[in-house]
C-alpha cells in the first residue's frame, strides 16, 4: 500500500548549455518549473547528478561542489559564478527563508 503524494504534469522550458572554464567542461539541462518553489531542476549531462537550484543556494560553493562532485575549489567558484546568471532567485516557501 502506498500514499500517493502527487501526480503532475507539466510543460515545461528546458535550456540546455555547454562550456568550458579553464580546466573542464561542464554540459547542463536546466528544467525551468512551476514546481519545487519555482526553482529549476538542473542535471549534469555528463554525469547524471541533478539538485533543485536557485541563485541562493549557488552561493554556497562548498555545496555545490559537493553536489556535483568537483575536485577544485576554483571550478566550484567558476561554476558558481556562471550559475549565478541562469538561475533565478528563490519566488518562496520553505527553502527561500
Amino acid at each position: 500500500m502506498y500514499d500517493k503524494l502527487y501526480d503532475e504534469t507539466e510543460n515545461v522550458k528546458v535550456k540546455f548549455v555547454g562550456f568550458m572554464t579553464d580546466d573542464v567542461r561542464y554540459d547542463f539541462g536546466i528544467v525551468y518549473t512551476n514546481a519545487f518553489f519555482g526553482k529549476p531542476l538542473v542535471v549534469c549531462m555528463q554525469t547524471g547528478r541533478s539538485a533543485v537550484l536557485c541563485q541562493e543556494d549557488v552561493e554556497n560553493v562548498e555545496h555545490l561542489q559537493q553536489l556535483f562532485k568537483i575536485d577544485s575549489d576554483k571550478e566550484a567558484v567558476d561554476l558558481s559564478e556562471y550559475f549565478k546568471y541562469l538561475l533565478p532567485h528563490a519566488v518562496g516557501g520553505p527553502e527561500a527563508e
